[in-house]
């Protein structure tokens, strides 16, 4: 079952034989956007492409009469630009490679392989998504603003707050706003329980002034990998 369907030179590739490879791509392909859909943000473009994926690099390979070496070169320069031009999460990623490695064996003609493997892959990431796996859920990092007037000593100022609230506090950046009289830091914390945020700005409030607080999610784009 987990034999090549072809024989060593795709020459003599029968009609039979390349039909069911391009039908195992296609159906494997539509299972790679399905799961990619699964509790994920996603774009109709991006699941379309993971579903003609497979069978453009089963193209590819065949047409390279079943080179490995060549195929994977030409689809390296492909998948160069695409990372290049559009920055990807970590799951578009492995969805990516997943389409392509599904074009590769059914290229190669292993279509039992491809299948077993692309089933196990995907109730294992179905699996994952499912239970959360990974997912935090009380402990939470945060990006904090915080305003204070110009006559405070910042230094130290919200160092006993930090130490009962947080896991780690870093003071990111320090700037001057309204000329001169007030001073916008800007923290990275993790919170040791995300439901005492409220909590913790209440408490910096009273140390402030009551000044602006603004506290947010860290920015995604250095957490994708």
């Amino acid at each position: 079952m987990l034999s090549s369907l072809l024989v060593e030179s795709s020459v003599d590739l029968s009609f039979k034989q390349l039909l069911v490879c391009i039908v195992t791509s296609v159906l494997l392909g539509l299972l790679v956007a399905c799961v990619h859909m699964y509790r994920n943000v996603y774009s109709k473009n991006f699941v379309i492409t993971l579903a003609v994926l497979p069978v453009l690099v089963q193209l590819v390979i065949m047409l390279v009469n079943g080179n490995l070496g060549t195929g994977v070169a030409v689809l390296g320069a492909f998948s160069l630009i695409r990372f290049r031009s559009v920055a990807g999460g970590a799951r578009e990623i492995t969805s990516i490679f997943w389409s392509m490695g599904i074009g590769l064996a059914t290229g190669m003609g292993y279509v039992g392989y491809i299948a077993l493997f692309s089933m196990i892959i995907a109730l294992f990431l179905l699996l994952l998504n499912t239970i959360h796996f990974g997912e935090k859920q009380k402990v939470a990092e945060r990006e904090v603003k915080i305003t204070i007037p110009e006559d405070l000593d910042y230094p130290g100022l919200f160092d006993d707050l930090f130490q009962e609230y947080t896991y780690s506090a870093n003071l990111d950046s320090v700037k001057t706003t309204n000329m001169g009289s007030l001073y916008e830091l800007r923290y990275r914390i993790t919170l040791k329980d995300s439901q005492m945020e409220k909590e913790l700005m209440d408490a910096m409030r009273v140390r402030n002034g009551n000044l602006t607080i603004v506290s947010g999610k860290v920015s995604t784009n250095r957490e994708e990998l």
